[in-house]
């Protein structure tokens, strides 16, 4: 809210401008500067560090947030405060880019049977062999909407992706989904390997198998 007019009307009624811009908390040296058209020697100041932050935001390929480009200020010699930096990146519509927390897609049942590894950790290729090996994991995507799951199934001897599904969830019918389309190519029995997360141990699962 800008309340230089308010002053200006206190000014025109007499009353002390400087015993006004302290009651409204503002800069008395702003207020004559914006009166007289001349800019004080902050905003001078605020116009150089934008250039400068501009820059190091620019070189950063649009990465570094307010944190990240007051280091690079402060390296560069330049004396300004983080907080004045967040402010005018704020004011220049800058903004750095977060990382997104990675979700954990393995999460073990602690009440799950083990089962033996009938793969024995082979997972060599082998075309003689298609269609007898299989494993499954998880992965995560980011979208614009959220984290998008998905779930493969492989084949080890030829690693191929011989079933797939997606879902914006990670419980056992996203895994349960990727194998039954994979179930349709083989006519034999097959090994399916996989971690020993909730969704590869579950009911659903053992039973689909």
């Amino acid at each position: 809210m800008n309340v230089h007019p308010f002053v200006e009307a206190e000014k025109t009624a007499g009353h002390n401008v400087k015993r006004t811009c302290e009651l409204l908390k503002v800069s008395r040296t702003a207020y004559y500067a914006r009166r007289t058209g001349i800019p004080g020697p902050r905003a001078v100041r605020d116009a150089e560090l934008t250039e400068q932050i501009t820059a190091v935001h620019q070189q950063s390929r649009g990465t570094y947030g307010a944190p990240r480009v007051h280091a690079a200020l402060k390296r560069k010699g330049a004396d300004c405060g983080r907080r004045r930096v967040a402010r005018l990146m704020r004011q220049a519509g800058l903004t750095g880019r977060h990382r997104r927390r990675q979700p954990r897609t393995t999460i073990p049942d602690p009440r799950a049977s083990t089962r033996p590894d009938l793969v024995l950790r082979d997972f060599q290729p082998d075309f003689s062999a298609l269609d007898t090996r299989w494993c499954g994991d998880i992965t995560y995507i980011a979208t614009s909407e959220g984290w998008l799951y998905l779930a493969t199934v492989i084949d080890i001897a030829s690693r191929r992706v011989v079933g797939w599904a997606t879902a914006d969830h990670l419980r056992t019918e996203l895994v349960a989904d990727a194998l039954r389309t994979a179930c349709r190519r083989p006519a034999s029995p097959v090994i399916f390997h996989s971690d020993r997360g909730c969704q590869y141990t579950s009911r659903e699962l053992a039973l689909l198998r």
